[in-house]
């Protein structure tokens, strides 16, 4: 196999923070806590994270904390769980999650936090497993996780288990590979793998590899190296 020509992969990142005003940028305006996330992470494995500033990184991300103590995808934008974690795990890589005031924001996951157990992605109130992991991910970071109710939280995640072995992303839902990493990783988080059907999921994601040697998130689908 060649060798990894992690120089180029560097010059590409930072190539892409560079260019605010290009059209893929400004639609994606949003998300761009969670794709710095994903660059830095990036960066982080190729031992290049001094390729950035890191106080220009941190003080932006300060800058996407909105009020109620969760981050938004960048500066003016409406706050949301996913963006939060991003926000504290870009401050962990850089060693940094001390300057946040944990209670603030782990107050502002714990509002989150449904009746069921489940967890809204924000005020808006859409509810998705994916959340639950989020929610879960985040606090475990904060070193915050008893503020919730987590036997509940694990209560929802397991009542969104399906027949095949798999989750999906609500009670009912259809089993697919993102849902299954958010919910093994959510009841690895809080002590509660022994509601895996270890086996039987094993099997299903097996399943997953098509002809091609590629892995699709689901049956009769595409393989997506996302997966």
């Amino acid at each position: 196999m060649g060798e990894l020509a992690a120089d180029k992969h560097v010059k590409y990142i930072i190539s892409v923070e560079k260019k605010k005003d290009s059209f893929e940028s400004v639609v994606m305006e949003h998300l761009r806590l969670n794709g710095a996330y994903w660059g830095l992470t990036t960066l982080d494995i190729l031992g290049k994270l001094d390729a950035v500033d890191e106080e220009d990184v941190i003080s932006w991300i300060l800058k996407c904390q909105d009020e109620s103590g969760g981050f938004a995808g960048n500066i003016g934008h409406d706050p949301h769980v996913l963006y939060t974690l991003s926000a504290v795990q870009v401050l962990a890589l850089f060693d940094k999650v001390d300057i946040l005031d944990a209670d603030k924001v782990s107050n502002y996951i714990v509002g989150l936090q449904n009746e069921d157990g489940s967890f809204s992605g924000d005020i808006w109130g859409e509810v998705d497993t994916r959340f639950s992991y989020i929610a879960i991910c985040c606090l475990s970071i904060l070193q915050r996780l008893d503020k919730i109710n987590v036997d509940k939280a694990v209560e929802y995640i397991v009542s969104c288990k399906n027949l095949d072995g798999g989750f999906g992303c609500t009670p009912g839902g259809e089993s697919h590979s993102g849902q299954i990493f958010c919910c093994v990783g959510a009841l690895a988080i809080a002590g509660a793998l022994h509601h895996v059907d270890k086996d039987l999921l094993g099997w299903w994601l097996c399943e997953r590899q098509v002809k091609s040697g590629g892995l699709n998130g689901r049956p009769e689908k595409l393989p997506d190296v996302v997966m």
